[in-house]
C-alpha cells in the first residue's frame, strides 16, 4: 500500500474517480436490495446514484482536459488511510439503518479525501479542481438529505418502519419465540418428573441441563434447515438457527438453574416460580409481536405449561 502522501497530482486524481465509480455501484446495490421491502428508500438511493455518476464524467472529463485518456489504477485498498468499510450492500436483506449509516460514512470520508487532497498539492489548478469536489460532495451530503426529506415523507416513514417490524418478526421474533416455547414447556416433564422420583436437586439439574441443551441443538438444526429464506423473507436460516436454538435452551436452563440450590423445597418452588415467569414472557412476546390478546395468548401458554408440568408430576411420582 502506498501513503497518501505519496501520491502525485496525477494518481491522486485517478483515485477520486475511481472512489466516484466505486460508490456509485455500491449506491446501485443499496437501491437494488432495498427495493422490494423499501421501495421509497431504494429511490433515495437511486437518486444518490444518479449524482454519483454526473460527478464521476465531470471528474474524468477534468482529468482529460489536464492528464490525458490514460488513468493509472489507483483504488482505496491501495492507499493506507482509508477507513475499511463493511460489505453491507452485499448482505441479504439489507438493513435499512446499517445502509443508511453506511452511506452517510461514506460521503463524510469522500468529502474529507478531497479537503486532504487540497490542502497538499501545490498546483493552483488541480487545487482549485479539488476544493470544487469537496464542496460538491458537502452539497451532495446536503442533497442526500433533502432527497430523503422529499422521498420519506411521514406516511412513507411509517410504511417502511411496519415493513421493518415485520421483517424483525419474522426473522428474529418467530424463531426465538418458538425455540422459547419450546425449551420453556417440553423440559418441564424431565425436569420435574427427575425431581420428583429422585428428590434429588443435582439430578434435576443434570436432567435439565442434558434436556435443554439437546432441545437447543435439535431445534436449531431444525429451524435452519426448514427452509433457506428466499422465498418467505424469513433471513438467512443460519441466523434463525441461532436464535431458535439459544432461545431453547435459555427456556429450558431457566427453570433448570434453581435446582442447583441445595435444599429439595427450596430449589423446587424456585423452579416452579421460574417457570411462571417464562409462560409470562412468552405471553407477552406473543402480544406484543404477534398481535395475539392477552387473555387468549395467556390462557393457551399457561394451559399447555400446565398439562407438561403436572405430566411430569405424575410420571415423578409414579
Amino acid at each position: 500500500m502506498k501513503s497518501f502522501d505519496s501520491l502525485s497530482e496525477r494518481e491522486v486524481l485517478a483515485l477520486a474517480i475511481s472512489l466516484e465509480e466505486e460508490d456509485e455501484r455500491v449506491y446501485a446495490d443499496f437501491a437494488e436490495g432495498l427495493r422490494e421491502t423499501y421501495p421509497a428508500s431504494a429511490s433515495v438511493f437511486e437518486a444518490m446514484r444518479a449524482e454519483e455518476t454526473v460527478h464521476r464524467q465531470e471528474l474524468f472529463a477534468l482529468y482529460r482536459e489536464k492528464f490525458g485518456e490514460h488513468i493509472p489504477l489507483v483504488r482505496r485498498q491501495d492507499v493506507k488511510g482509508f477507513v475499511e468499510r463493511r460489505p453491507v450492500w452485499l448482505v441479504r436483506p439489507l438493513g435499512l439503518d446499517a445502509v443508511r449509516k453506511q452511506a452517510a460514512a461514506m460521503e463524510v470520508e469522500t468529502r474529507r479525501f478531497y479537503e486532504r487532497a487540497a490542502q497538499r498539492t501545490n498546483d493552483a489548478g488541480v487545487r482549485q479542481l479539488l476544493d470544487d469536489l469537496a464542496q460538491q460532495e458537502r452539497a451532495h451530503e446536503s442533497r442526500a438529505q433533502q432527497l430523503t426529506e422529499e422521498k420519506l415523507r411521514p406516511e412513507v416513514r411509517e410504511d417502511e418502519e411496519q415493513a421493518r417490524r415485520r421483517l424483525f418478526v419474522l426473522q428474529i421474533v418467530q424463531p426465538g419465540l418458538a425455540g422459547l416455547m419450546d425449551g420453556s414447556v417440553s423440559t418441564l416433564a424431565p425436569v420435574f418428573a427427575a425431581a420428583i422420583a429422585t428428590r434429588s436437586t443435582w439430578a434435576a439439574f443434570v436432567v435439565g441441563l442434558a434436556a435443554s441443551v439437546g432441545a437447543g441443538i435439535s431445534m436449531g438444526f431444525a429451524e435452519a434447515l426448514s427452509d433457506d429464506g428466499s422465498l418467505t423473507g424469513r433471513g438467512h436460516p443460519l441466523v434463525r438457527g441461532v436464535v431458535c436454538g439459544a432461545m431453547t435452551a435459555v427456556g429450558g436452563i431457566g427453570h433448570t438453574l434453581p435446582f442447583l440450590i441445595p435444599q429439595f423445597r427450596t430449589a423446587f418452588i424456585a423452579a416452579f416460580a421460574v417457570v411462571v415467569a417464562e409462560l409470562a414472557a412468552i405471553t407477552w412476546v406473543r402480544h406484543r409481536y404477534m398481535d395475539t390478546p392477552t387473555i387468549p395468548a395467556a390462557i393457551q401458554v399457561f394451559v399447555g405449561g400446565a398439562l407438561v408440568f403436572i405430566t411430569g408430576v405424575l410420571i415423578g411420582s409414579s
